[in-house]
C-alpha cells in the first residue's frame, strides 16, 4: 500500500492511505488532502490524470492504490453529470466511498432529495411541485400564490434560482435542465435569511447564518451573501432536523439548508459537496479535519482527537504534496467563437436561438430588454452601473440571471439589460461569457441562418 505524503506522526498506528475524488481544484479537496496528511496517513488525489481502472483475469485494481475514497466530484457543475457519476460507481465497487455515489446523486438532484425526505415523513420542507409538462406547470402554478421560487433540479451558488412572478408563464426547463415551483418562505419583511449547517458521520460540526446581499433575495456566499455564526446557539430543531436530512438521504458529510418560516423551521436542501469558506469565514472552525479522520477511521486507521480539533481551526488550502503531475500535456483544441456567433439563451419562460455579438470591452453580458422579457431572464435582482464609450458617467442597468449556450456548453451568468432596439443585436456576449474561449474577430454568422429575415447595418 503506498502512502505517499504520509507525516508520521506519534500515536497514528499504521497508516492508511486516502484518497479523495475531485477534478477540480477546490479549496475543499486541497484542505482534506492536507488534514489527512497533518494526521499522519497517506493522501492520493485522484484525478483525470493519474487515475486507471483495470479489470483483467485477476479481477479489478485501482491506481493510485487507496484504502478508502472521500467522494468530491461535482455533479451539479459538469454538463456531463451521469459521466462523473459512472466514474464514481466504478471506484466505490473497488473501495470505501464517503458520500456514496448513489446517495451523492440524490443530494444533487432537488426534486429527488425532496422526495427521499417527503417519504420519510419526518422532516418539514417547502411545498413543491415538478410537472414535466409546460401546461401542467401553468395550470397549477397559482397554487402557489402570487410569488414562488423557480429552481433548476440540478444547480449551484444559487445560479439555478429565481423568484418569480406566478401570474407568468413558466417553462418546465431552463436550457437543458429540468425546473421546479417551491413555497417562498421566510419571516415577514426581514432581510432573506437561511441557516447553513455543516453536518459530519451524524454530527453537526459548524453553522452559519447566512443573509442576503443588499438587493439581493438570495443568501449564497458565493453570491455576496453575508455570514455569521451560528454555531453556539443553534436552535436545537434546526439541530435535529439537520443531522436526520443528511441521514435520509446517505450522506457522510453535509452541507444542510434549513429556512425559517412563521410556523418553524424547514429543509431547503442538502449539498454533498459544501464549501468550506463561508462557514470557515463565520465560525473560524474547518469541516476538512473531520472529514479526513471519518475517512481514516472508515479504512482502520486511527487519528489523535486532540490534533483533530488543533487542525480545525486552520483551513489550509496550499496544494498537497500528492497532486499528480501529468506525464505529458495532452493539447485541446480550443473552442473558437466568432465576432457574431449563435447562441441560445434561456430563462423561466423560454428558450430563443438567437445571434449574438462578442465584445472583449464588456465585462459582463448585455440582453435586449424586450428578449429578456420574451424568455423570462429575471427578474432582477441588483443594478449595474456602466459606463459607455468615451463619457466619463455611468449608468444604471438593471442586472438578471441568464442561462447562456455556446457549442453545448452551457453557463449561467448575470447579464445587464438594457435596450438594444436601435441595435443589429439583441445580446452582447461580454468577458464573463468570453472568457471560456478563443476569439476570431474574423468569423462571423449570417444573423438570417437563425432568424430568417434581413438585419439592419453593424452597430
Amino acid at each position: 500500500m503506498t502512502t505517499r505524503g504520509t507525516v508520521p506522526v506519534p500515536g497514528a498506528g499504521d497508516p492508511v492511505t486516502v484518497g479523495v475524488l475531485s477534478f477540480h481544484n477546490s479549496k475543499e479537496s486541497k484542505a482534506i488532502l492536507n488534514a489527512v496528511e497533518a494526521l499522519g496517513h497517506g493522501t492520493e488525489w485522484l484525478r483525470e490524470e493519474n487515475v486507471v481502472f483495470r479489470v483483467d483475469d485477476g479481477g479489478a485494481s485501482l491506481e493510485p492504490d487507496v484504502d478508502v475514497i472521500a467522494n468530491r466530484l461535482l455533479l451539479s457543475n459538469t454538463d456531463q453529470p451521469t459521466e462523473e457519476l459512472g466514474i464514481a460507481r466504478t471506484l466505490a465497487a473497488l473501495r470505501p466511498m464517503l458520500n456514496p455515489p448513489d446517495a451523492t446523486a440524490r443530494a444533487a438532484h432537488k426534486t429527488a432529495a425532496a422526495a427521499t425526505m417527503a417519504t420519510a415523513g419526518e422532516v418539514p420542507l417547502p411545498r413543491t411541485l415538478l410537472a414535466l409538462s409546460a401546461d401542467r406547470l401553468n395550470l397549477l402554478r397559482d397554487e402557489f400564490g402570487p410569488e414562488a421560487v423557480y429552481k433548476t433540479a440540478i444547480g449551484t451558488h444559487g445560479g439555478g434560482a429565481w423568484k418569480v412572478d406566478t401570474s407568468e408563464t413558466l417553462t418546465t426547463k431552463v436550457g437543458r435542465r429540468r425546473a421546479f415551483l417551491q413555497e417562498l418562505i421566510g419571516r415577514g419583511d426581514e432581510r432573506p435569511r437561511d441557516l447553513r449547517v455543516y453536518v459530519v458521520d451524524g454530527e453537526v460540526v459548524g453553522a452559519m447564518y447566512r443573509v442576503a446581499a443588499e438587493g439581493d433575495w438570495r443568501t449564497n456566499v458565493a453570491r455576496g451573501g453575508e455570514v455569521r455564526d451560528a454555531t453556539g446557539d443553534l436552535p436545537e430543531e434546526a439541530d435535529r432536523l439537520a443531522r436526520r436530512s443528511a441521514e435520509l438521504i446517505g450522506l457522510d458529510y453535509a452541507g444542510v439548508d434549513l429556512i425559517e418560516g412563521e410556523d418553524g423551521w424547514y429543509v431547503l436542501e442538502v449539498n454533498p459537496t459544501a464549501g468550506f469558506k463561508g462557514l470557515y469565514r463565520a465560525t473560524g472552525r474547518s469541516p476538512a479535519p473531520e472529514i479526513a479522520r471519518l475517512a481514516i477511521e472508515r479504512a482502520g486507521g486511527t487519528v489523535d482527537e486532540e490534533r483533530v480539533r488543533e487542525l480545525a481551526a486552520t483551513l489550509d488550502d496550499s496544494t498537497p504534496t500528492c497532486t499528480p503531475t501529468p506525464e505529458s500535456e495532452a493539447f485541446e483544441e480550443p473552442v473558437v467563437l466568432g465576432f457574431t456567433e449563435r447562441v441560445v439563451v434561456s430563462g423561466t419562460s423560454g428558450t430563443r436561438t438567437i445571434v449574438g455579438k462578442s465584445d472583449t470591452g464588456a465585462a459582463r453580458t448585455s440582453i435586449d430588454l424586450q428578449l429578456a422579457a420574451e424568455i423570462g431572464a429575471g427578474p432582477i435582482h441588483t443594478v449595474s452601473r456602466v459606463r459607455s464609450g468615451s463619457s466619463d458617467r455611468s449608468r444604471p442597468r438593471p442586472v438578471v440571471d441568464l442561462v447562456v449556450g455556446i457549442a453545448g456548453t452551457q453557463h449561467t451568468v448575470e447579464a445587464n439589460v438594457e435596450d438594444r432596439s436601435h441595435m443589429t443585436h439583441s445580446l452582447l456576449l461580454g468577458r464573463d461569457v468570453l472568457r471560456h474561449y478563443h476569439l476570431d474577430i474574423s468569423r462571423r454568422v449570417d444573423d438570417t441562418s437563425v432568424t430568417g429575415e434581413e438585419q439592419p447595418p453593424e452597430e
